[in-house]
């Protein structure tokens, strides 16, 4: 199906089962702890030993020689092999660091081997007996503060709008401020974890936690430099990923590895000081923002420069993503420099760029709306836009900011905030209020399902994963539509290499391109369905198939009626900057005498399209809000400049939110229609959750406290030396 013109009036607009709050389809499985895990898939193969990874302990340099031979005597090893017994393995697209094989290191918990044994306990205990030389490389630099300094200025920007500096030197009033945002852990509770059996050193079958099946294969048919239909990868459940699992990791491909060398089934999870040193995560961000107003609150230039930390061939963090196309200005001038650093892989993590750059960008919006004397809601108001600043002949799709401000602003009574900082009290706490505008684009993938009646029961496969965002449900739930059944009715079939290849899941995209792509394989089964009756244009509703005098139900169909058909995105769809809005309002305690910061309740107002279904989407709004409280008070990766690593790579020192931080949440859905981003009129909701909260929470401890915090995490040392006085 080619989605070439704005979707008009279709069956979604009077649909009876798309939009209502549907509980998922899979909840009964996850809740009784039986849905199958990666690591748990112990029925799927017999045979299965146990791998265990071994890595660098230098963040670069060389391995001089190792020493594998106790591990290889130790009792119940079948297999010990060195990244030294293998040639350096192919890279795919994605992945910027060698997986396996060779001499070099290029960061530290590179996985340089593993062991093979008949138990876990068996294979990490032999696993620490391999002995390693290693000539380590020249010092290196990881200050990102020198870095930006060294680097600004330089290079071509990204966008330049006009002149900028003549608008900052002529406007009436002027911003200058640095801001830092610390590197991120994905922190997934499901740890990447893999079961491979290439056995046969052919074929290959690997069960394992990924968010992108069709990438899986590729990489790892990349990596193996082998055909890819060789291989077949299973994900139907992933315990957690935010990005850290659309790329393929030393998990899957040391497990095949094993599996190789013992001519059986290994499976292997990566501990979790590997998850934050040898996985990738979201790299630090240095960022300088000037804003340029006339006295009327009208910006007339935005110069923001940022600095990210990567990989040679990284992207980083590209906090400058959504600047271009936020607020409406004259001039404008964006710039990122990706600074390369011998640290573990930095990539996407949940709405990669945006999310560090709102922690900027929606301060200083802040700061400058105290500079005007006017309330933070009204500038915003002022500054919005119908068209892509940074190429003003292009419309939005779709947008509706200045609506989720004054909703959110209603709801949470914002006009009861007190506007001077401090002034509030309740007891020992000093309360505070701040807002955040939310932005991430809309991006769409092709995607693609097969749609099959099957002795009357509607079956639908796709390699679309669960995330734990909902797929299941959402999927069954067009399907349902478009067939004119129930939910329970479809029975869906998800992550499987063998099913039609879907956009999968990850960039907010995931929701808005398989729901069409399931769609697109309906409505071929529907004309289908309409030839084997021998009837045009037959309507589909409650389980029957309705064509003049004709009716019949779908359960009395005999045999299989199959399609197979993909989503594919018109050209019409450049002529628009298709995103997603959103904003947040936060109130906070902060202790008079500690510093203790305490979130006490918090607003998402999201425009996000047609909202497929308001209880799945609600979930992943409020999860997004809660990763915003960690990323806003404690999240931070604390880098060992000497050695070149996170030292803090487990879950009890890497301080995440838990229960006792999260107040009440409420999330309103604008729940409006945008006819040019799919034909369901949706748009993902997943990552905009998350965008702007972490400053939503920062503005909110400057007007509890008269202290502005530009340094994340926002801290109580941050905050204890200008504390007012008792």
């Amino acid at each position: 199906m080619l989605f070439n013109d704005p979707a008009g009036q279709n069956l979604f607009d009077r649909s009876r089962v798309v939009g209502q709050p549907h509980h998922r389809t899979d909840g009964p499985l996850k809740v009784t702890g039986t849905a199958p895990y990666a690591y748990e898939r112990h029925d799927v193969v017999q045979g299965q030993l146990y791998g265990y990874p071994v890595g660098s302990t230098i963040s670069h340099g060389r391995i001089a020689s190792m020493n594998a031979e106790a591990a290889r005597a130790a009792p119940g090893v079948r297999a010990v092999v060195t990244t030294l017994e293998i040639e350096p393995l192919g890279i795919w697209n994605y992945n910027v660091a060698r997986l396996f094989g060779g001499d070099v290191v290029e960061h530290y918990h590179q996985a340089i081997a593993v062991v093979v044994a008949e138990t876990f306990e068996e294979a990490r205990a032999a696993a620490a007996l391999i002995e390693v030389e290693y000539e380590p490389g020249d010092p290196a630099e990881y200050d990102l503060d020198a870095a930006f300094q060294r680097l600004e200025g330089t290079g071509e920007p990204g966008t330049v709008v006009g002149d900028v500096e003549a608008a900052l030197d002529s406007a009436a009033v002027t911003l200058d401020q640095m801001y830092h945002t610390p590197s991120e852990s994905h922190a997934m509770m499901e740890p990447f974890a893999s079961i491979v059996d290439w056995s046969n050193g052919e074929d290959m079958t690997v069960w394992t936690s990924n968010q992108m099946i069709e990438w899986n294969r590729q990489a790892l048919a990349t990596n193996f430099d082998i055909d890819p239909d060789r291989i077949r990868v299973e994900s139907p459940y992933v315990g957690g990923g935010f990005g850290g699992k659309l790329w393929l990791r030393c998990d899957a491909v040391l497990a095949a590895i094993g599996s190789r060398a013992v001519g059986a089934p290994v499976k292997l999870a990566l501990p979790r000081p590997f998850i934050m040193n040898n996985s990738t995560h979201r790299s630090a961000t240095v960022q300088r923002i000037r804003l340029a107003a006339n006295e009327d609150g009208k910006l007339t230039g935005i110069w923001h420069e940022a600095a990210s930390h990567s990989l040679p061939g990284g992207r980083g963090e590209n906090a400058t993503a959504q600047t271009p196309y936020f607020y409406g200005t004259e001039t404008m001038r964006v710039q990122h420099h990706v600074v390369e650093m011998p640290l573990p892989e930095a990539s996407d993590m949940r709405a990669p760029g945006e999310a560090s750059g709102l922690m900027a960008l929606e301060v200083a919006m802040d700061e400058m709306a105290e500079k005007l004397g006017m309330d933070p809601v009204e500038f915003r108001k002022v500054n919005d836009t119908q068209v892509n600043p940074s190429n003003p002949e292009q419309p939005f799709s779709d947008r509706n900011f200045v609506e989720c401000l004054d909703r959110g602003a209603e709801a949470f009574g914002w006009s009861d905030r007190s506007a001077t900082p401090g002034e509030t009290r309740d007891g020992v706490w000093m309360v505070g209020h701040g807002v955040a505008g939310a932005y991430r684009g809309a991006l769409v993938m092709p995607s693609g399902a097969r749609a099959l009646l099957e002795n009357g029961r509607l079956v639908i496969e796709t390699d679309m994963t669960d995330i734990g965002t909902g797929s299941y449900t959402i999927l069954a739930q067009v399907a349902a539509e478009t067939l004119g059944l129930e939910v329970d009715d479809v029975e869906m079939r998800l992550a499987n290499s063998a099913y039609p290849v879907s956009s999968g899941s990850g960039g907010q995209f995931g929701a808005a391109s398989s729901t069409a792509g399931v769609y697109a394989a309906c409505m071929a089964l529907r004309e289908r369905i309409a030839e084997r009756m021998g009837v045009e244009d037959p309507e589909f509703r409650d389980g029957q198939v309705v064509a003049g005098g004709t009716e019949r139900a779908l359960s009395d169909f005999e045999g299989e009626i199959d399609a197979v058909d993909a989503i594919e995105w018109g050209e019409f769809q450049s002529e628009y900057q298709m995103a997603t809005f959103g904003a947040h309002f936060v109130e906070v305690g902060v202790h008079s005498a500690t510093g203790e910061i305490r979130v006490r309740r918090m607003l998402a107002v999201c425009d996000s399209g047609r909202i497929l279904n308001p209880r799945t989407a609600r979930s992943q709004v409020i999860g997004g809000m809660t990763m915003g409280i960690g990323g806003a008070l404690s999240e931070d990766m604390a880098l060992d400049t000497e050695r070149g690593m996170f030292a803090n790579h487990d879950l009890a020192d890497y301080e995440v939110a838990v229960h006792a931080d999260i107040p009440e949440q409420e999330v309103i859905f604008l729940d409006t229609l945008d006819g040019i981003a799919s034909p369901l009129k949706a748009k993902g909701v997943g990552e905009l959750g998350l965008c702007g909260v972490a400053a939503a929470i920062a503005n909110a401890v400057y007007n509890a406290t008269g202290v502005r915090v530009r340094d994340y995490p926002v801290t109580t040392d941050k905050l204890l030396t200008e504390l007012p006085a008792i």
